[in-house]
């Protein structure tokens, strides 16, 4: 059984301060998880955009990597070059922009509920690959050294870039590691047959479904070796599109990954799937039932309703298996479950 924590949403937007005075933050979600010593370590994707804003005009905030700064690019609504596809994005001749920019901000709790928020981002856009934001990150424990795989994204498309920390203090950022557009990239905690493994998500503009691949690399910069592991099922909760959510962990029967589906009504759950220990490509099982589906008001309801999200997971020295989610784009929530009950969903 999957429970949600009665104090869910445990980071609303209300909850992160903005990074300047004259921003908004409207969502706190997605975030990546670490344990670190006795505490519970969240990486929140916080989506800002203009206090203030005219309604007669769509608004991108954009970073100017050259001058170091955002810029404000402005559409009057009403010219017939501008498409609002949703409430998170339009299209202007053919260019696509988003109407808030990213960052990444750290939070940190001793009993995994209640979270401090650091007052300024821990990562924010520095790149022209960054233009307009950084996005859900996941965080992978190896030796001593955590790595951040993260979305960065721009006009020139949606990226995979890596981040690495010791102390979630200091960053050390390596660059881009997927070309577009590829997202979703869980890094496993261990290398498999001498090679470190990736699961990926590459998108194709013309033929396929957007999937699950398997990649590898000797030192976690420099991947190849691309196949595909994992395709949607028509017809299911996860038969429009699949990605990885959670960083897979280790039990005797296989990896456990948590990864996310949406259907053709673009509903987004999360299931499970088991993995060879050996054999990072072969999936052995996974779930033909949502692990968790939108149920909740504040998953139904929100910036973009109908979406559960997650990012990461953190075992407890209980024996639980806290899910840290994103519900509806906006809020970051938790469910609590077992390693067995996990297992469950794949027998």
């Amino acid at each position: 059984m999957v429970e949600r924590l009665p104090q869910n949403p445990l980071i609303k937007p209300a909850d992160v301060q903005p990074s300047r005075p004259d921003f908004e933050v409207i969502g706190a979600f997605n975030a990546g998880v670490a344990r670190v010593g006795e505490e519970t370590v969240l990486l929140l994707r916080v989506a800002e955009r203009p206090r203030e804003r005219d309604a007669n005009y769509a608004v991108a905030p954009i970073w100017n990597a050259e001058r170091g700064e955002i810029d404000f690019f402005t559409v009057r609504r009403g010219d017939p070059d501008l498409v609002e596809e949703d409430v998170r994005v339009f299209r202007y001749r053919g260019d696509f922009y988003l109407t808030s920019i990213s960052h990444l901000r750290l939070a940190r709790s001793k009993d995994g509920v209640q979270f401090a928020i650091d007052e300024k981002p821990a990562l924010a856009p520095l790149a022209k690959t960054e233009a307009f934001g950084l996005e859900d990150p996941r965080i992978t424990l190896i030796g001593q050294d955590y790595w951040i795989t993260y979305k960065a994204v721009s006009n020139h498309g949606i990226t995979t870039a890596l981040a690495s920390t010791r102390d979630f203090v200091s960053y050390e950022r390596h660059g881009i590691i997927f070309c577009p557009e590829n997202l979703d990239v869980v890094i496993f905690p261990e290398k498999i047959g001498g090679q470190y493994a990736a699961w990926t998500r590459p998108v194709g503009k013309h033929l396929g479904s957007p999937s699950i691949w398997l990649a590898r690399s000797p030192d976690l910069l420099h991947w190849g070796a691309h196949e595909p592991v994992l395709t949607p099922r028509p017809g299911l909760w996860d038969g429009a599109r699949v990605g990885s959510s959670c960083v897979p962990f280790k039990t005797e029967r296989g990896w456990v990954e948590i990864y996310h589906g949406a259907d053709e009504a673009n509903r987004y759950c999360c299931g499970v799937a088991l993995i060879d220990l050996d054999d990072p490509s072969r999936v052995l099982a996974r779930s033909d039932r949502p692990l968790m589906q939108p149920e909740a008001p504040y998953e139904v309801e929100g910036f973009f309703g109908g979406v559960v999200f997650a990012c990461g997971a953190d075992m407890r020295p209980d024996g639980q298996v806290f899910i840290y989610y994103g519900a509806s784009d906006e809020t970051t929530c938790a469910a609590a479950t077992t390693v067995d009950e996990l297992l469950t969903h794949v027998e």
